[in-house]
């Protein structure tokens, strides 16, 4: 099976496509909307503002086929600004909408804090299902951001960090997973993700 990461401009992404590749899955890397309507699986990564993702997905013609797909019920995995945009509303720098795929809005880091949030930090399992298996609690990995999602309800969250606050690490909705930080430079814990959901 192919996993199709969806190339909106806004992000390198060839420490991903590596990743995959190395743990021996199929990658199609593609900004071509007919690509999106075909996938089976589908990883929307990212690394940049909200805003900016928002109008590359819109310009590029991928939002629409996104959403039709994901809503089908095809396995999603967003990852960090690619988890931001599967949300309702975003506050980074202004108002924007999210592709709502995930209820809740996207929110600042408390100003008392150093931003971007840049290093490795600890996991905290909520709930197990197939994307957790095999990761131990406690487990580092990590994260480059400076804001992170609120959700709606609690109940889709199934781990959270800390970096003086508590924050939503992990979320998953029915067959949309999404991860604050990047698993593709997560190392050992990482690459359990990410082979975790290509079996999903």
């Amino acid at each position: 099976m192919t996993i199709t990461v969806v190339d909106y401009k806004i992000n390198n992404l060839r420490s991903l496509e590596n990743t995959l590749r190395r743990l021996g899955l199929d990658v199609l890397v593609t900004s071509n909307p007919s690509d999106v309507r075909t996938a089976t699986k589908l990883i929307l990564p990212g690394v940049g503002a909200f805003g900016d993702g928002m109008r590359n997905l819109n310009e590029l013609g991928l939002a629409q086929p996104f959403v039709e797909k994901v809503q089908s019920g095809i396995p999603t995995l967003g990852i960090c600004l690619g988890m931001h945009l599967l949300f309702t509303e975003s506050e980074e720098f202004g108002y924007h909408r999210g592709l709502d795929l995930l209820q809740g809005r996207i929110v600042k880091l408390p100003s008392h804090l150093r931003v971007p949030h840049m290093g490795w930090n600890q996991l905290h399992i909520k709930q197990m299902n197939g994307l957790t298996q095999g990761i131990a609690e406690s487990s580092f990995v990590y994260f480059v951001h400076s804001y992170y999602p609120a959700p709606s309800s609690a109940d889709i969250v199934l781990a959270t960090t800390d970096y003086d606050i508590e924050f939503p690490a992990i979320v998953h909705g029915e067959n949309i997973w999404a991860t604050q930080f990047h698993p593709e430079k997560s190392q050992r814990v990482g690459e359990q993700l990410l082979d975790n959901f290509a079996r999903l």
